[in-house]
């Protein structure tokens, strides 16, 4: 049965490799299965169809046969379980590998994305620099305490696993903001997720989606 998942025809990060389509394609490269992708729009998001499948109207989803699922944490997961690669076969380092996945997107992102949504939607406001200079303390101390766990390992629970996969996903989208200048250990961690063939495979596809769709906006502008 073939997997389809569902991305962004023009994706707001521009072809950054931030869109959460990424994190499913990058599991997916990692376990070697083949999946189509299908292209929606803004508007294709909240009509029926895919509120059906995603009822916040949201991306990724992930079709296989009569499975459907929602969340990319929750599709890395199934992708992680049901192919091997990407967790470890004891059951105790399988365990600690989905604690990280889930630190990586409870205890980690939250702090990230609020940064993201005060600088987007709050940056006209009178108290946005004191808004934002809270929110870069609460995720430097995130980043320390992570900093101080991963120590000289290449991995947070020894082989690459799901929870890298996620922790790496969160991490990058500090990139150009600074905040990862005074944590070079972090720094090396990202840098070899994103030497991952895997890795490189996913953003490579994700960055043709919207080179294509530049293309064809600058083609209809002429």
């Amino acid at each position: 049965m073939t997997i389809t998942i569902t991305a962004f025809a023009n994706s707001p990060d521009r072809g950054r490799g931030l869109a959460r389509d990424m994190r499913v394609r990058w599991a997916l490269e990692e376990v070697g299965q083949p999946y189509a992708v299908r292209l929606l729009s803004f508007k294709a998001m909240k009509e029926p169809a895919h509120l059906a499948l995603q009822p916040f109207g949201q991306i990724p989803t992930y079709e296989e046969g009569d499975l459907a699922l929602f969340e990319s944490g929750a599709i890395v997961l199934h992708v992680a379980a049901r192919h091997a690669g990407l967790l470890p076969q004891d059951a105790d380092a399988r365990a600690r590998a989905i604690a990280w996945m889930f630190a990586a997107v409870s205890t980690m992102e939250p702090p990230i994305v609020e940064r993201e949504t005060a600088r987007f939607l709050e940056g006209g406001e009178s108290w946005y620099e004191q808004r934002l200079a809270m929110v870069d303390a609460r995720i430097r101390r995130r980043l320390s305490q992570l900093s101080d766990r991963l120590g000289d390992n290449e991995w947070l629970e020894g082989p690459f696993s799901a929870g890298d996969l996620q922790m790496v996903s969160v991490l990058l989208r500090l990139k150009g903001s600074g905040l990862l200048d005074d944590y070079p250990t972090l720094s090396a961690y990202i840098a070899r997720g994103e030497a991952r063939p895997a890795y490189r495979r996913a953003f490579a596809a994700q960055l043709a989606v919207f080179t294509a769709a530049s293309s064809a906006a600058e083609g209809g502008a002429r």
